[in-house]
C-alpha cells in the first residue's frame, strides 16, 4: 500500500453542513484534520465524493512537498471535561438561568454549548 492509499484509508473526522443561503441549497464540508481540504456538493452523495476527491488532491500535495500529513483525531484523545474562564455576569446569568431550567450550571453549558 503506498501512502497516499494509507491516508485515504484512515478515518478523518468529516463536518458537513447543510446551507440554506441567497446562493441556493447545498452541503458543504470540511476535513477537520486537514486545513484547507474541503469542497461542496448539491446532494450528500455529491459532496462526499467531492470532498474525497478534495482530501486525495490535497494529501498528494502534502506527500510532494514533503510536508507532516496530521492523523485522525481520535475519541479516546479527549476526557469530556475542558474549563472556561467567563465574565462573572456571564457565569451569574448562566446560573440564574440554570436554576430557573431546575437544572445543574454543567447540564445548562452542556445544552448551551450543543445547540
Amino acid at each position: 500500500m503506498n501512502k497516499l492509499e494509507y491516508y485515504m484509508n484512515l478515518p478523518y473526522n468529516k463536518i458537513i453542513q447543510e446551507i440554506n443561503d441567497e446562493s441556493g441549497h447545498y452541503f458543504y464540508g470540511r476535513i477537520l484534520e486537514l486545513d484547507g481540504c474541503q469542497s461542496t456538493g448539491d446532494t450528500l452523495e455529491e459532496l462526499n465524493a467531492n470532498l474525497t476527491e478534495a482530501m486525495e488532491g490535497h494529501i498528494e500535495v502534502l506527500l510532494e512537498n514533503e510536508m507532516e500529513i496530521p492523523e485522525p483525531v481520535k475519541e479516546e484523545n479527549f476526557s469530556g471535561k475542558f474549563v472556561i474562564r467567563v465574565p462573572k455576569s456571564l457565569h451569574r446569568r448562566l446560573v440564574v438561568e440554570a436554576e430557573r431550567e431546575g437544572v445543574s450550571l454543567n447540564q445548562y453549558a452542556m445544552y448551551k454549548l450543543s445547540r
